[in-house]
């Protein structure tokens, strides 16, 4: 799976740079965001600007970290998410669980 890590504004930004998040990556999204959460992690922000589609799996994965940082009293955030990736948690009505920024300027000033 193609991911990139930044650190901005204390946030741990990290960028899925695929299309999909299905059966065939979720596996790697959730090793990856329990590692990060495992090293210490727990402000993090994921953006699925890129992502086109997302099944039951990668709900899941990204479900995993949710309740893994709320353990550890952090947050996970999800932004830039497009309309069709979107409408899958409006229709499991994830958009309750998670919270949901249109943007990275949007979620940083939610901490403010």
């Amino acid at each position: 799976m193609n991911l990139n890590l930044e650190t901005i504004n204390g946030f741990n930004v990290l960028i899925i740079k695929e299309e999909r998040i299905d059966a065939h990556n979720s596996a790697e999204l959730k090793d990856y965001l329990l590692k990060m959460i495992e090293n210490g992690k727990i402000r993090i922000l994921i953006n699925l600007g890129n992502v086109r589609f997302i099944d039951s799996s990668g709900l899941g994965a990204l479900l995993s970290g949710n309740k893994q940082i709320a353990v550890k009293s952090g947050k996970l955030a999800l932004i830039n998410i497009q309309k069709q990736v979107l409408s899958m948690f409006e229709l499991t009505r994830l958009n309750r669980v998670f919270e949901i920024y249109a943007d990275l300027n949007e979620a940083l000033s939610s901490e403010t």
